[in-house]
C-alpha cells in the first residue's frame, strides 16, 4: 500500500513541479500580446520564444539525467 501511495504522491509532484517550472519561465519572458509593439519589440519577443523553448529542453534534459541517476 505504501509503494502505491509513493507511486501516486511522485506522478502528482512531477505534475505541480512541471507546471511551476513553466509558469516561471512564462513569467520571465512577459508577454505583452494585446499592445501593439515595435519591429524591434517583435524580434526581442521572437528571441524570448527561442530561448523558453530551450531552457525547456533543458529542464527535460536534466530530469533525463536525474532518472538515468538512480540506477
Amino acid at each position: 500500500m505504501n509503494q502505491i501511495i509513493n507511486m501516486f504522491m511522485r506522478i502528482v509532484l512531477r505534475k505541480v513541479m512541471n507546471k511551476g517550472v513553466n509558469k516561471g519561465i512564462d513569467m520571465l519572458a512577459g508577454d505583452k500580446a494585446d499592445q501593439p509593439m515595435t519591429k524591434e519589440e517583435r524580434q526581442q519577443k521572437r528571441r524570448n520564444r527561442q530561448q523558453i523553448r530551450q531552457a525547456r529542453q533543458a529542464t527535460k534534459m536534466v530530469r533525463r539525467m536525474g532518472k538515468m541517476n538512480k540506477f
